[in-house]
């Protein structure tokens, strides 16, 4: 028992040297973060040693190492996605929100825009930003959400997609305003740079 240790330990340390940099740049590539990457690999080794009895070298160590890794990355999205918080209507359509939205008059208030938005030129190809975007997204009441995606994603008209939903283009035009400021305020809550 104690020689299978000390081959298995000398396997994975033979592992660890020639696939480190190979699992790293993926987890880099999926993430965009340097800390959560090497966090990723680290795992995957942990993982590959603690079941290193059930690899039956039938496929190649690499193969393995990153299927594992791959499986990593998956579930730190969906943790990800999980603590991403919703803003439901009545907490959106509440007094205390709308009434930050205008003046004593009624009138539109000119909120400054967020420094965090004007330093990102490139936000959609922002891993982490397309991620809680998604999940914000999804987390709109149906109408909006079916609205929102018809305008930006499908790209069709307006008079296309009140047909669709069967309302007026007052209607509509509401709808899209709501889900964006909501939107707005979601990835707000739930999205940090670093």
């Amino acid at each position: 028992m104690e020689y299978m240790i000390k081959n298995k330990n000398e396997q994975l340390t033979n592992w660890v040297n020639e696939y480190s940099d190979k699992l790293y740049s993926w987890a880099f590539y999926k993430t965009s973060k340097k800390e959560v990457a090497e966090d990723l690999v680290q795992e995957t080794f942990l993982s590959a040693f603690k079941s290193f009895d059930n690899f039956k070298f039938e496929s190649q160590p690499q193969t393995w190492l990153f299927k594992i890794l791959n499986n990593k990355i998956i579930d730190y999205y969906r943790l990800l996605a999980r603590n991403i918080e919703q803003v439901t209507d009545d907490e959106f359509l509440s007094k205390k929100t709308t009434d930050a939205l205008f003046n004593n008059s009624g009138q539109w208030v000119s909120a400054p825009i967020n420094s965090q938005w004007e330093e990102q030129e490139h936000l959609l190809d922002n891993v982490d930003f397309t991620t809680v975007l998604t999940n914000c997204i999804k987390k709109l009441p149906q109408n909006w959400r079916i609205a929102i995606e018809s305008k930006y994603q499908e790209e069709k008209k307006a008079t296309d997609i009140c047909k669709e939903l069967d309302i007026t283009s007052s209607n509509y035009w509401q709808m899209i305003h709501r889900a964006k400021l909501q939107l707005k305020i979601c990835i707000e809550k739930n999205w940090i740079i670093k």
